[in-house]
């Protein structure tokens, strides 16, 4: 059982999953409401602001990825557990680059479910962030929008800005390029090109890094994507 209860969304279009999930969280201490589809889980997560949305990914019409892509825009680290059939690989790899915390396939134990609810929820930090972020002698301000090294105030641009802010959040977790043009651009693969997100960490070395050449905060992770090392 858990301590405090949680708000879930749970979010298929087979009611029989649905009844089944809202028992299993039900006893588990949740609180659950649901949605049909893609369309009313977006209006669902907007009204009912839950702590964990589980979403499965073969929804008819608006796609459980396209909901996905959706929540992460408006609700950016909202968990969400994907449900994925078994022949749906690429689909749940593609899910994961675009931030889902966890997937679970078809069939499933609802008690597995839960204990990955609930584990789920031990990771997410859904708290208001510190609108300062300092390591050594870089600082940011995300309130004021100003950053500075070494005491010096760094001229960014907006985009260059919400790009150092996203790593800076998360230190030393790589991502890809594909899941910066998601988070930071708000934009899908194929949307933008990936050359977009390097012209971008280029500019930002420039003005941060010591020798931009040898980057020691905005590295390269070869065959993966960046990260920020403190």
């Amino acid at each position: 059982m858990v301590t405090s209860p949680r708000r879930v969304l749970v979010v298929d279009d087979d009611s029989a999953v649905r009844n089944v999930l809202r028992l299993a969280l039900e006893r588990a201490g949740h609180s659950v409401s649901e949605a049909s589809s893609g369309e009313d889980a977006i209006s669902v997560a907007a009204a009912s602001t839950p702590d964990l949305v589980i979403l499965d990914i073969g929804l008819p019409g608006m796609s459980g990825l396209e909901v996905l892509g959706a929540i992460r825009l408006d609700q950016g680290d909202l968990p969400v557990i994907l449900l994925t059939a078994n022949g749906e690989e690429p689909d749940r790899v593609f899910g994961l680059q675009l931030g889902a915390d966890d997937y679970l396939a078809k069939p499933f134990s609802p008690r597995e479910l839960v204990a990955r609810v609930e584990a789920v929820l031990r990771r997410s930090k859904r708290t208001e962030p510190s609108p300062r972020i300092e390591f050594d002698d870089l600082v940011m301000d995300t309130a004021s929008r100003e950053v500075s090294l070494g005491g010096v105030p760094i001229r960014l641009t907006a985009k260059e800005f919400d790009l150092l802010r996203f790593l800076m959040q998360s230190p030393r977790q790589v991502f890809t390029r594909s899941q910066l043009l998601h988070h930071v651009w708000g934009s899908l693969p194929g949307w933008q090109t990936e050359a977009t997100v390097n012209e971008h960490i280029h500019r930002l070395r420039r003005k941060i890094e010591v020798e931009p050449s040898r980057p020691r905060r905005l590295v390269t992770v070869y065959g993966s994507g960046y990260r920020f090392d403190p």
